[in-house]
């Protein structure tokens, strides 16, 4: 198949996502399918528009197409204060010449279902959830909200927007410790737990400086897991374990600094509960394909329900790779069912 391999763009999980989409894209063609690496924001200007029988080549050099992207890195912002346009040159077309686009793009902007919305007019398809699931899952607040409606147990916590009022840890109704976050980000950005009114401040400036509403959770003292789900039905569950502090930026991506258990050590009642609010979560966003549903358990066994993960991390050591791994499926298989799944969901 000609297939691109979406990455890039212009969250803060920009990097993530270039490491996604390589280790995809090198997956697939090992596979043997005709996979390039293209940068849904910065693009491609080498490839001559009409000469699509060469954008699929046979030799292609993935590492070099990761570099190029990365040669963008030092532009972004002033690329995003001279020019109004997201897609950039050749995307599209290239997208809409892929026999499929598999999805690599994390965080605002690619993950949140504006690009998934322009595909579903332009008839491109691709991997992971439609515009609508991919929307709600981004917002934290939604997700939460929709969580609850239908039963899938979330922590206690509100919603503050910049500049509105927001009062005290002590009489937000939340209380410390708390987890403050923005509603809207991903790979653990500007999440902060604070456990005094002085942390619980610089928590709130912190996330405010990357968007205009944050939440603020109770803090669930206990055990982090998560679970993915693909084509509707749950994986097995992984254990996440920081060495150090909470399961933040650091710790997702710093080699060693995470102890990460599949399946996880639970009893199998305790599995099978978990696995069942996770594809609760898929149906009540409705969510298409694949997605990955974050847990917590406190020490009563209580479960909570963080987020839901509509295009979760895809290297070999990513979360859900490791949670097919145990089902014996390799990353390249994986990578392939994902488009399979995405092409008969499509059906």
């Amino acid at each position: 198949m000609n297939i691109v391999v979406l990455a890039g763009g212009i969250s803060t999980e920009r990097e993530i996502s270039i490491v996604s989409g390589t280790m995809v894209c090198r997956a697939l063609r090992g596979k043997g399918h005709r996979a390039i690496l293209v940068d849904v924001y910065c693009g491609d200007s080498r490839m001559a528009i009409g000469d699509a029988d060469r954008w699929f080549p046979e030799e292609y050099d993935v590492d070099a197409a990761a570099a190029y992207m990365r040669s963008f890195d030092g532009q972004i912002e002033e690329m995003k204060r001279t020019r109004r346009e997201f897609f950039g040159s050749n995307v599209l077309a290239l997208c809409e010449a892929a026999d499929i686009v598999f999805m690599a793009l994390h965080g605002a902007d690619g993950e949140g279902g504006k690009v998934q919305a322009v595909f579903d007019l332009m008839g491109i398809r691709y991997t992971g959830s439609g515009a609508l699931g991919s929307a709600a899952a981004m917002d934290k607040e939604l997700s939460r909200k929709l969580f609850a409606a239908d039963g899938i147990p979330v922590a206690r916590g509100i919603v503050l927007k910049r500049g509105g009022e927001h009062g005290s840890a002590e009489e937000n109704g939340v209380g410390l410790p708390c987890v403050v976050k923005p509603c809207c980000g991903g790979s653990s950005v500007g999440v902060e737990i604070a456990r005094t009114l002085e942390e619980y401040e610089s928590a709130l400036e912190t996330a405010f400086g990357y968007e205009e509403e944050v939440i603020v959770e109770q803090y669930i003292e206990g055990r982090e897991f998560s679970v993915g789900v693909v084509g509707g039905k749950a994986y097995p569950v992984i254990e996440i374990a920081p060495l150090v502090g909470f399961y933040d930026y650091k710790n997702k991506y710093e080699a060693g600094s995470t102890v990460e258990t599949c399946p996880a050590d639970l009893e199998a009642g305790k599995t099978a509960e978990m696995q069942r609010y996770a594809e609760m979560a898929y149906r009540t966003l409705k969510l298409e394909c694949y997605a990955r549903m974050d847990f917590m358990m406190a020490k009563d066994g209580s479960l909570y329900c963080l987020e839901a993960n509509t295009l979760p991390g895809m290297t070999p050591t990513s979360l859900l790779p490791q949670e097919a791994a145990a089902l014996g499926m390799d990353f390249p298989a994986l990578c392939e069912h994902l488009i399979e799944v995405s092409l008969k969901e499509e059906l």
